[in-house]
């Protein structure tokens, strides 16, 4: 009797420290669970994270793990008069320091907060559920060995192992996200063919936009083009992968509009006809070509193959100019804009000639920049195809506003802010550059550089470098990616007292704040997103 008193006994002690361990441990998923939603739930770019050079992660896990391991030997040492006790009253530094992580760590916020949505739940549930089953075998384990060791000492300190655990948070994680996949992937499929079929049952015409950049603005700018027409529906911000547009499809009442505007993103070949084979396009519109995401795709070729395949599920196209050389091999109708003419860009806006059916007329927008001029052309030849006059595009153009951080001025106290933190593409990065030193006053860059360029990653932001020779101050965010810029400025011509290195974007604000003065302009380029 006495035996299964204590076999009880060490039982529920067992649980119970799993599991108050486990709740204080829960805390910690939250900002790895963020990087991975960010990552669209890609197990290897979380994993990559981790590890990259300037990140302090596992700085701080390996700090953690050193408080804990050492308060714990010292408390359950200090206590070992308390017997068995002592090691649960070792436990005690474990709560103190996994709060006060908690709450320090709340402090260095995400840039992009974590959105709890129904599958970011399942598998927060899931690494808890994980974390518990393990730490309990570990408290088993530790359990066991104390019983057949008898030690004394051991039995004070029996619990220090558990220190490991912040070393062991994402490994979690990463398992729990593969396990859940099992259901989530089956789970996604079966709503993305629900979009399909209502899709189709619906009878709504389908416009499919990709394109390494500008497709984003090509959406917002079709829309208000077509709006004065049809009823439109457009995916929100840039949702683009299947869930993305499945949502946008499934929360709709099709019968309610027209015409469907779907961005359509990639980063592998397969990834564009995937997306139209539930939801085909009546008309293709390809918004330009260059190396982003080349990290992913592996070469141009790849991108090219990758953008094309939207071309294999339309009747219709129409392809930007500055990539039409790339699509000529297929048999698509194809529509190759060269309807705005006599571009004049100013820090107040952009003016051209639209021509478009044999007739032109003079517009003004208040998106900057000729890269805007552009992709309004491009928006405008897929607008007229679906049946808008001139008329009704110019009127569209002459209303637009500015896309939320796709070169969007923002006048603050006399300041001209330029928010381009979405952009980090090659071709925009120089648009948003040339449209900086329209301003008068004294112009500034902030900036970390440009991503997944793959092999061009170095050169690219080389040349970033040099494009930005002759602003009055540069300032380079981060550690990732700035020796390439920082060479290819002071290498060009850069003045080096000009430019100036921070560690984060906040830091960078915090430096602004000391220099900038009314009349001044600020380009915010490329605010990288918590995975890099």
């Amino acid at each position: 009797m006495e035996l299964i008193f204590i076999s009880v006994a060490k039982t529920v002690e067992c649980a119970a420290v799993a599991l108050a361990f486990t709740a204080l441990f829960a805390p910690m998923y939250l900002k790895p669970l963020g990087i991975l939603q960010s990552a669209g739930y890609a197990g290897g770019r979380l994993a990559r994270w981790t590890v990259k050079k300037n990140n302090a992660y596992y700085l701080r896990q390996s700090l953690l793990f050193m408080l804990c391991l050492l308060s714990c030997a010292v408390v359950g040492l200090c206590f070992s008069f308390a017997g068995g006790y002592a090691a649960l009253i070792g436990l005690i530094p474990y709560a103190v320091f996994f709060i006060l992580y908690a709450v320090e760590d709340k402090k260095r916020a995400l840039r992009v907060p974590v959105s709890f949505t129904p599958r970011l739940k399942r598998l927060y549930c899931a690494a808890v559920f994980f974390t518990a089953v393990l730490s309990y075998i570990a408290v088993c384990l530790l359990n066991f060995a104390d019983i057949v060791w008898g030690n004394a000492v051991f039995s004070a300190l029996r619990y220090c192992p558990l220190s490991v655990f912040p070393f062991l948070g994402v490994p979690i994680l990463l398992l729990s996200n593969l396990v859940m996949k099992i259901y989530e992937v089956p789970h996604n499929k079966s709503y993305v063919r629900a979009a399909g079929k209502k899709l189709a049952a619906s009878g709504i015409k389908t416009v499919g936009i990709t394109g390494s950049y500008g497709k984003t603005s090509v959406k917002h700018i079709l829309s208000a083009m077509l709006a004065a027409k049809y009823r439109v529906l457009s995916t929100p911000r840039s949702h683009n992968t299947p869930l993305g547009l499945a949502l946008t499809v499934n929360s709709a009442d099709l019968g309610e509009y027209d015409i469907f505007v779907a961005e359509m993103g990639a980063r592998h070949v397969g990834d564009i006809a995937e997306l139209c084979a539930f939801c085909p396009p009546s008309l293709a519109v390809i918004t330009g070509i260059c190396p982003q995401h080349l990290e992913s795709f592996g070469s141009l070729e790849n991108i090219v193959k990758a953008k094309g395949e939207i071309l294999s599920a339309a009747a219709e196209a129409v392809i930007a100019p500055s990539c039409a050389e790339y699509f000529s091999d297929y048999s698509v109708k194809k529509y190759v804009p060269d309807c705005v003419s006599d571009v004049e860009c100013t820090c107040g806006g952009t003016s051209f000639t639209l021509t478009i059916g044999g007739e032109s007329e003079r517009v003004m927008t208040r998106l900057l920049g000729r890269q805007a001029a552009e992709n309004i052309g491009v928006a405008a030849c897929a607008a007229h195809a679906l049946g808008v006059d001139l008329g009704d595009i110019c009127k569209a153009v002459r209303g637009l506003d500015f896309v939320e951080h796709r070169l969007q001025l923002i006048t603050q106290n006399g300041v001209n802010i330029l928010d381009d933190g979405y952009n980090s593409n090659v071709t925009g990065a120089a648009a948003a550059i040339e449209t900086l030193k329209l301003f008068g006053g004294r112009r500034i860059c902030v900036t970390p550089g440009l991503v997944e360029l793959g092999i061009l990653e170095e050169s690219e932001n080389y040349a970033l470098g040099k494009e930005l020779v002759g602003l009055d101050r540069v300032i380079l965010v981060g550690e990732t990616l700035i020796a390439s810029v920082k060479r290819g400025y002071l290498e060009n011509g850069g003045e080096a007292e000009k430019i100036s290195l921070a560690p984060t974007l906040s830091a960078a604000q915090e430096e602004l704040k000391g220099y900038i003065r009314t009349g001044d302009s600020v380009l915010f380029l490329n605010d990288l997103p918590d995975i890099y």
